[in-house]
Parts: structure tokens; C-alpha cells; sequence
């Protein structure tokens, strides 16, 4: 009687340890003290424990460790515990599968060595066959780990894809449980988002049809993994995006636009620019859904980087044709990318919608009117000029100038700019005013009592060179006497007059 009563004491202490072990590594405090103490030696044994619930609670404490640092997931390998985790994953009962699958998705983490430390321990085919158990959480939590290492690069998304993960993935996406589905599409997204052959492989084991539906569901969180899921298969070439578009995925993704959660919107949003980005075709479908109104509406209603995949779409519609970009300026469009051209902190989103408002405006002159009556020129002008623009804004900011001033033909709107544009920006502007001049007299009129006229000359005194051409085709629309008068040489001609009586 007392021999069994002692060995029932070591086990009540094995377990009472490797349950204060548990609960103390979720508190980031402890870790350190866990770590110099030689916790993960002493749990090592407890794995290959012969009670059940004590290898449960020492690969929990394990998975905590783990989870905090890269530095605990390399212990992890370097104490060679995942050659033991994986054994028991096929052996074991359901509850310590799911504990063992989540020290393997706490390791692989941290960083792609860690991942393949993982994969090289032959997680991957046991993780498969917790996909096809019985018990959802046991699914979830391989489905997860899976998800971990494929995030990684290309390779270990091919390692996973070659294991025979992703059909199971696609099985454990139809099942009922809401977070076994979150994680599936997760996963999913995570191995296509690296390569068009990976995307193609999760196509084609018909991922598509039973993703495209999820995006009506709803829980949020489920639709941000299937917006997700749907934008990492559709960025990579047009035949992706086309099997994307014929799932039916419209209009169902142009409500996600006005979800109530964030993310949903942003995934819906990047999703749509995803598929717009690749051809004429693609991009009026979009429209004909009533796109690009929904787009205008998403810039105008978000703030931030959630605003970026709308400036982006509306950017790439409008740069296959003329037809498109109106579609954009007719839905109003112009203002909304205007405000994030000014208001928005961020440079790269600001750079954004430089380059969108650039492919609004660079088809014809209604389409660079529009841009100018929206005052946009100068803004363009004002981020492309400022000491405090990146690199990046000022080159989407002058390119986008460029473009729409070579097709304005609204020379009140061009005008202004003459007098603030360095002298590379000058050169377009001059060139619009040589090309329209000649054979618009109402607008040779306002030129000259606008002062533009006498500014054009004031330039050829100051800059000179490669605007001499320019400014001399302009001269060549006026009489040489209103030439003359607005010449700075005039005042002077006058003045010698003055001295001079008998000239």
C-alpha cells in the first residue's frame, strides 16, 4: 500500500509540475526565470510520460515556451523534442495531438529555419493526418501549424503543397465549425500567396468554389480570411483571377466594401484590385457590377491604409481605356483621391493617389479638365515641389503631372501654374499653351490680359534655353508689337525715349 501510494505522489507531482509550468509561461515575466531554471530539459521526459494528461501539460508548457521567443523555439529543436512530438502525434490520443500540433506551430513561427527545423522533424505528413481526424480541434490546430510553415517562402509553401495538405485544407473548409474554417482559408492564403504555380495548385484542387461563397457569410472573421484567400490566388496572372471572377464573385465582395469590420473591408478591397489589375476585360466587368462607384465610396469613407487597395483599384481601372477612367470620374471619384493626395500622413498612400489621379487624367482633354476643375493640378504640383515628400511621392507626383498636363487644354488652369513649377514641369505647360493658342482666339485674349502673356516673356529672360522654342511659338500667335509691349525691354525702350526726345 505505501509503494503505490508514493508512486501515485510522483505522478501527482509530475503532473502538479508540469501544470505550474504551464500556467507560469503564460506570463511573460516568468519566461526567463522558466528558461535559466531548465524547464524545457525537465518537461522533455514528461512527453513520453505514461500518463496521458501529463504529456498533455508538458507539450501546453512546451508550446507556451515556445510561442514567447525565437531564442525558446531554437531550445525546442536543439533539445530534440520535435522528433518526439511528431512520433506521438500518430499515436496519441486527441488531446495531446492538439497540444503537440501547437508546440510544432509555435516553433515554425518564428522564422523560415525554424519552419524547415519543423518539416525536416517529418511534422508535415502527421500534421496531414490530424486533418483527417475526427475532432475539429484537433484539425484546427494542424490546419494552423500548416499555415505557420507554408507562410514562410516558396519552398516550404511547395513542402507543405507536395504533402497533400491542401485538399484536406479544402475537406475541413466544409465543415461546420466557424474557426476550423477561418484557419483553413488562412492556410490557404498563406501557400498561394508566394507563386503563381502554388496558387494554381490550391486551384486546382477546387479551392475556389467553396471559398467564394464564404465571402456572404457572416462572421467577419471568416469573410477576412476568404477576401484574403481570394486576393493571394487573383494577383498572380489572369487565368487566377478569371477562375476567381467566374466563381460569382460579384457583386457579393462589393458589399464586403461597406462591412462593418475594418479588415473585411480592406480584404474585399484588395481582392477587387487584385483582379482589376490585369486586363480591359476584368476591369469593366468590375464596373459593370457597379465597381466603381462602391471603390469611390470605399476611398471616400476610409482613412489610412485600409484606404490604399480602393486608391490603388481605382487607379488600375482607369488606366486600361478612356471609357474606364470616365466610369471613375463619373462616380465622382476625382475628389475622394484628391482629399488622400492632401490629408493622408502617409507618403506611400499619398504616392497612391498621385499616381491614380494620374491615370484618371492622362487619356483626353475632358478627362485632364476634369482633374483641373478639381483644383488637383496643384496639389500634384505642391507634393512633387515639398522638401518633406519622399522620393517616391515626388516621382508619382510629377509623372501624374506631366500626363495630365500633356492632354489639358484648360489653359486657366494650367496658367496658374507657370508662375510656382520648376522649370522641368514649365516645359509641359508651355507646350500646351503653343498647341492650343493658335487657334483659339478667345483664349489668346485672356492669355495676354491675364498676364500671361508678359509672364511667358519674363521666362525667356530667366530660364531661357530649352524653353526658348517654346516661348517663341507662343510669341509667334501675337502681333510683334503686343510682343514687344510685353516685353521687359519695352519699359526700357520707353525710358530711353524719355531721355531721348528727338527718337
Amino acid at each position: 500500500m505505501q509503494a503505490i501510494q508514493v508512486f501515485e505522489e510522483y505522478q501527482k507531482s509530475r503532473q502538479q509540475f508540469a501544470q505550474a509550468v504551464a500556467d507560469m509561461a503564460t506570463r511573460p515575466q516568468n519566461i526567463e526565470l522558466l528558461q535559466n531554471a531548465g524547464a524545457m530539459q525537465l518537461l522533455r521526459p514528461l512527453l513520453l510520460d505514461n500518463v496521458p494528461s501529463i504529456q498533455q501539460t508538458a507539450a501546453l508548457a512546451l508550446g507556451r515556451l515556445a510561442n514567447y521567443s525565437d531564442d525558446l523555439a531554437e531550445a525546442v529543436v536543439s533539445n530534440e523534442i520535435l522528433p518526439q512530438l511528431v512520433y506521438s502525434l500518430s499515436e496519441q490520443n486527441r488531446f495531446y495531438k492538439k497540444a503537440a500540433a501547437f508546440v510544432l506551430r509555435s516553433v515554425a513561427k518564428h522564422s523560415p529555419e525554424l519552419a524547415h527545423a519543423v518539416v525536416d522533424a517529418g511534422a508535415l505528413e502527421s500534421l496531414c493526418n490530424c486533418l483527417e481526424e475526427f475532432d475539429a480541434s484537433v484539425k484546427e490546430a494542424a490546419a494552423w501549424a500548416i499555415g505557420y510553415i507554408a507562410g514562410h517562402t516558396a519552398e516550404l509553401a511547395t513542402a507543405v503543397v507536395d504533402s497533400g495538405a491542401v485538399p484536406l485544407l479544402i475537406l475541413c473548409i466544409q465543415e461546420p465549425e466557424l474557426s476550423l474554417k477561418r484557419i483553413c482559408a488562412s492556410s490557404l492564403s498563406d501557400i498561394c500567396k508566394h507563386s503563381p504555380e502554388l496558387a494554381q495548385a490550391v486551384v486546382d484542387c477546387g479551392a475556389v468554389p467553396y471559398l467564394a461563397p464564404l465571402i456572404a457569410h457572416n462572421d467577419a472573421k471568416l469573410k477576412r480570411q476568404a477576401c484574403g484567400c481570394l486576393a493571394q490566388i487573383s494577383k498572380h496572372s489572369v487565368d487566377l483571377a478569371e477562375m476567381v471572377v467566374e466563381a460569382e464573385i460579384f457583386p457579393n465582395i462589393l458589399t464586403c466594401l461597406q462591412d462593418d469590420d475594418q479588415f473585411v473591408q480592406k480584404n474585399a478591397a484588395t481582392c477587387i484590385r487584385e483582379v482589376a489589375k490585369h486586363t480591359p476585360e476584368l476591369a469593366k466587368l468590375i464596373v459593370n457590377a457597379g465597381g466603381a462607384a462602391a471603390l469611390v465610396d470605399y476611398v471616400a469613407n476610409s482613412k489610412g491604409n485600409i484606404r490604399l487597395p480602393g486608391i490603388m483599384a481605382l487607379g488600375y481601372i482607369s488606366a486600361f481605356s478612356e471609357t474606364l477612367a470616365l466610369a471613375v470620374i463619373v462616380s465622382k471619384g476625382v475628389e475622394p483621391l484628391k482629399d488622400a493626395l492632401i490629408h493622408e500622413p502617409e507618403d506611400h498612400i499619398k504616392a497612391a493617389a498621385a499616381w491614380s489621379l494620374g491615370q484618371v487624367g492622362r487619356h483626353t482633354p475632358d478627362h485632364a479638365q476634369a482633374i483641373a476643375d478639381a483644383d488637383v493640378l496643384r496639389r500634384l504640383l505642391a507634393v512633387y515641389m515639398s522638401p518633406e515628400s519622399s522620393e517616391d511621392l515626388k516621382v508619382k507626383g510629377k509623372r501624374a503631372l506631366k500626363a495630365i498636363i500633356k492632354k489639358c487644354t484648360a489653359l486657366n488652369a494650367l496658367e496658374p501654374l507657370m508662375r510656382e513649377a520648376p522649370t522641368n514641369i514649365v516645359k509641359y505647360i508651355l507646350a500646351q499653351f503653343a498647341k492650343v493658342l493658335p487657334n483659339d482666339r478667345m483664349a489668346k485674349r485672356s492669355f495676354v490680359q491675364s498676364g500671361g502673356l508678359q509672364l511667358v516673356q519674363e521666362l525667356r529672360e530667366t530660364v531661357g534655353g530649352e524653353l526658348t522654342e517654346i516661348i517663341d511659338a507662343i510669341s509667334a500667335c501675337y502681333p510683334q508689337a503686343v510682343v514687344e509691349y510685353y516685353s521687359s525691354a519695352y519699359a526700357d525702350k520707353l525710358l530711353q525715349m524719355l531721355d531721348d526726345p528727338s527718337e
